[in-house]
């Protein structure tokens, strides 16, 4: 099969629609972190990702009767956009399959290709299940987005424009990884011709099924899967992808939302252009990977796969960029209402720029302050945290807790104490008609809110923060309206932070 495999990406049929990408050096990162980062640029395709070359090698490689009668797909919407396209060339209907978490950006690229849309389930793996019903009933041909060996062959062909542009040395290539159709093209090419060039691939820490497979020795199918990088968010791998992921892969990392934020501010700065969650996803992972193996003087490249980013998103991004590269921290510091206090607390912030400020006097004896500064590496938080207790204070260190981060910042000032029974929980839902309502009804009306506060900064799901009173008695009936909900969630009725500045 390897051999074979050599063989299709030499022969793969792409360069009918696909270009051949720049491979460009990253400057500014290159020189922060001491090594030379390449970026293989096939956010510069035609629908700004790479997986045209997949979906266009499958179908132009359809005997023509199955061609004739229609090809369809499932899609989070990057596959999608490629087999739109390949249907335009090939002159065949097109029937797209995307979960109804999908940007509307790639929606509408979609129907502008003239492919037929229909919008099923939260993530790949339940429109992928759509999309098989309709392919029974209709005898279309299915494009599997990544398990399917034409379609891993065309991807592999971004390997072999690698190995073309840059035949001097290459210490490893990172490559984001959802169902695993690109990394296991690249490295079933790259690892046959250059096996000393290691291949890492790079999940979010919410959406790492093939990680997790690859560890378990079979395929491990996920109960959920993070949103943010939602051309990522597959819950199980292709077997396919899985056999030759686990043959010629070297090594993983897993990255959070902070770091693909990070990764995308990076090159924005270094090439002016804007990367997708998922497209920066191997980049973020390359930084961690260098950072945490102390890599100095390699050569590190990092496939920009995918650039069909939701502008409303770009607010949530810039905001959170700063805390994924150590360039902002947070604090709650507590502070006594006495004279030169808040001089002191001032003196230990000391030069540094400050991102955020927001003062709450609690009492008679003491107030609380969120506050955020600028830092220039992530031990820095460690030390300002300890700087304000020695001066007396007491902090807690907010850089890295997520309640903090996306709802207390916000808020500062919310404190009560009519709020007797309440409970405080942190929930993600797909951004889609009904989902807060079917929250709403599902709740007991024996249970009052007590706090909400909800934000979205164009992500695909929403972010609420929600206090309730439940009655003691009503512990139990609660625990099954979590269940039953089905959303993500997480208590935090015992975050030290609700403590200072919401109870």
């Amino acid at each position: 099969m390897s051999t074979d495999y050599l063989k299709r990406i030499l022969t793969a049929k792409v360069y009918d629609v696909a270009v051949e990408t720049p491979l460009e050096r990253a400057p500014d990162l290159s020189a922060r972190i001491n090594n030379t980062v390449l970026l293989k640029r096939e956010d510069a395709q035609e629908v700004f990702s790479f997986k045209l070359r997949g979906a266009y090698n499958k179908m132009a490689n359809l005997p023509p009767k199955l061609l004739a009668r229609g090809v369809i797909a499932a899609s989070a919407g990057n596959h999608a956009q490629g087999v739109a396209l390949a249907a335009q060339r090939l002159g065949c209907r097109a029937v797209i399959v995307m979960p109804v978490t999908t940007p509307n950006v790639k929606i509408d690229a979609v129907k502008k290709r003239g492919a037929e849309v229909v919008l099923s389930g939260d993530s790949f793996t339940d429109a992928y299940l759509h999309a098989q019903t309709i392919q029974k009933a209709q005898k279309l041909t299915f494009v599997h987005p990544f398990d399917d060996p034409d379609v891993i062959a065309g991807q592999g062909t971004v390997g072999m424009e690698i190995l073309r542009q840059h035949p001097g040395p290459i210490d490893a290539i990172f490559v984001a990884i959802g169902g695993g159709g690109l990394i296991s093209g690249v490295a079933a090419y790259i690892k046959q011709l250059r096996p000393e060039i290691k291949i890492i691939g790079v999940q979010t820490e919410d959406s790492n099924a093939m990680i997790r497979s690859v560890q378990k020795g079979r395929r491990v199918q996920l109960t959920d899967v993070g949103l943010f990088s939602d051309g990522t968010a597959v819950k199980l791998v292709g077997a396919e992808t899985f056999r030759l992921t686990r043959k010629y892969v070297d090594d993983f990392v897993t990255v959070d939302t902070d770091a693909i934020c990070a990764g995308i501010k990076d090159v924005f700065q270094d090439t002016r252009s804007v990367l997708e969650p998922a497209g920066a996803l191997a980049l973020a992972g390359l930084k961690q990977y260098a950072a945490e193996h102390k890599l100095k003087g390699k050569t590190l490249i990092a496939i920009a796969c995918g650039a069909n980013m939701n502008f409303d998103r770009l607010r949530f991004v810039s905001e959170r960029a700063e805390v994924g590269e150590a360039r902002e921290a947070v604090f709650a510091v507590t502070i006594p209402e006495e004279r030169g206090s808040f001089r002191r607390f001032c003196e230990q912030v000391g030069n540094r720029n400050v991102t955020e400020f927001n003062y709450r006097i609690a009492d008679a004896e003491k107030a609380h302050v969120f506050v955020g500064v600028q830092i220039t590496a992530a031990s820095e938080s460690d030390k300002i945290a300890a700087g304000f207790r020695r001066a007396g204070f007491t902090a807690l260190d907010l850089t890295h807790d997520e309640l903090g981060k996306t709802h207390l910042r916000h808020m500062v000032g919310g404190a009560t104490a009519l709020a007797e029974n309440e409970v405080l929980y942190r929930f993600e839902f797909p951004e889609r008609p009904g989902a807060l309502m079917r929250f709403l009804e599902s709740m007991s009306p024996n249970w009052n809110i007590s706090l909400f506060h909800y934000r979205n900064q164009g992500a695909d799901y929403g972010r609420i923060l929600v206090g309730i009173q439940v009655p003691a008695a009503e512990k139990r009936t609660f625990k099954t309206f979590l269940s039953e909900i089905g959303y993500p969630h997480w208590d935090e009725t015992d975050n030290p932070a609700y403590r200072l500045f919401l109870r």
